[in-house]
């Protein structure tokens, strides 16, 4: 069976592909199925009537599951198609909001079931469930949570809790296999565990979608463009970018009031800046996410009054936990000209309705590395893109 050969794969699948969307991952879930199911129309198959590859060509992945609740607010999960031998794809969006569940006789003021919203805790617990339910029945489970369920609770600096660490043991204790998640916050929490575990960047896409929104009025020369960290931790991902890119990079670092603590944190003072003039040029900010948005708001108004030219920032996630007006105002006040988020998590409507707003779709992307962990294949050239990045800016620049 080592020599079947599946395009550019050469290994057999390591079972049927199976996707299954946790509660509002449903959207996004979808569109991962059809990239796979249009990628492998176009796989060229060695022995295609070998047993390895019966259900290798279907019209949907897509498992059928529910969620039902009891009249307490419990859950459960029930499985309506079969599982055995499946290589199980997992997508969890924990950070849809508009998910709601009823509970008791309770009401809202209009007298209708009160919507109760889905919180992360309860997302992660209905992954639990999916988990649970396939034990023992599928081949493989893996987990696709693209912005890390707790990860911005990664370390201790009191005494405190340490969720994130203590969720990804009790999904290695499940049994989970492999875990893919997208700009983790810091990485380094996959210490905790000994499965398979990767945060992947969206480097390539973002510079795309950059290029795109801007009709290629954009030069990705040190003279022109640069690269800006907001914070200290986000260096790592800012060098990165700055390296690929071949611009200079820029940072802020925060300056805290270190005798308070504000739910949990030391207020930040004020961001100060340590790089070159940024003078006429356009700049480029990165970061993981975006959640209330004060802090972004804040190094972009700093980089305008540093004489910045245009300004947009890659942010992974965008949450917006506070709301999206205070972003029209800034944009209003002319201190951002485009803020480029992906679709990995819900967005709301509204969001697309912003002049300032892109949205970065990582669906095929998400496929691609589906694909190859499916056919046990190294998913390397998706972590690092160097080539694929290189190869674009070649092309970029000739045009």
């Amino acid at each position: 069976m080592a020599s079947i050969k599946v395009s550019e794969f050469t290994n057999i699948p390591q079972g049927k592909l199976g996707l299954i969307a946790l509660r509002g991952s449903e959207t996004l879930a979808q569109k991962i199925n059809d990239a796979i199911v249009a990628c492998r129309k176009n796989f060229e198959i060695e022995h295609e009537n070998a047993i390895v590859f019966d259900g290798y060509h279907k019209d949907s992945y897509l498992i059928n599951v529910e969620f039902p609740r009891f009249s307490t607010g419990e859950g459960k999960c029930v499985i309506n198609d079969s599982i055995r031998g499946y290589d199980l794809f997992i997508i969890a969006d924990c950070f849809n909001y508009c998910e709601t569940y009823t509970m008791y006789d309770l009401k809202d003021s209009a007298g209708a079931p009160l919507q109760v919203p889905m919180s992360p805790d309860n997302h992660f617990a209905d992954l639990k469930r999916i988990i649970s339910a396939c034990a023992g029945k599928a081949k493989r489970i893996n987990v696709i949570m693209p912005m890390l369920y707790e990860g911005r609770q990664h370390k201790r600096s009191m005494r405190e809790s340490l969720d994130c660490a203590v969720a990804l043991k009790e999904l290695e204790a499940m049994g989970v296999e492999n875990i893919i998640t997208f700009d983790a916050h810091d990485p380094r929490v996959q210490n905790a565990i000994g499965i398979g575990f990767e945060s992947v960047s969206p480097t390539y896409q973002m510079i795309k979608a950059l290029a795109k929104a801007v009709n290629n009025d954009i030069k990705f020369q040190p003279e022109n463009t640069m690269m800006i960290s907001p914070d200290e931790g986000g260096m790592g991902r800012c060098v990165y970018y700055s390296h690929v890119l071949g611009i200079n990079l820029g940072m802020f670092y925060k300056r805290r009031d270190y005798s308070k603590v504000v739910n949990g944190r030391s207020p930040i003072i004020a961001h100060e800046f340590l790089g070159s003039d940024v003078e006429g040029k356009d700049v480029i900010v990165a970061d993981d996410m975006i959640a209330s948005g004060d802090s972004m708001i804040d190094v972009c108004r700093q980089l305008k009054a540093l004489k910045a030219r245009r300004i947009f920032v890659f942010a992974t996630f965008g949450l917006f936990s506070s709301g999206v007006e205070r972003f029209d105002e800034a944009y209003a006040e002319g201190y951002f000209d485009k803020i480029f988020t992906t679709n990995l998590i819900y967005t709301p409507d509204k969001l697309f309705q912003r002049e300032w707003y892109y949205s970065v779709d990582l669906s095929k992307y998400v496929a691609l590395i589906i694909n190859a962990l499916n056919h046990d294949e190294t998913v390397s050239p998706y972590l690092n893109p160097m080539k694929k990045i290189q190869s674009y800016l070649q092309r970029f620049h000739l045009k």
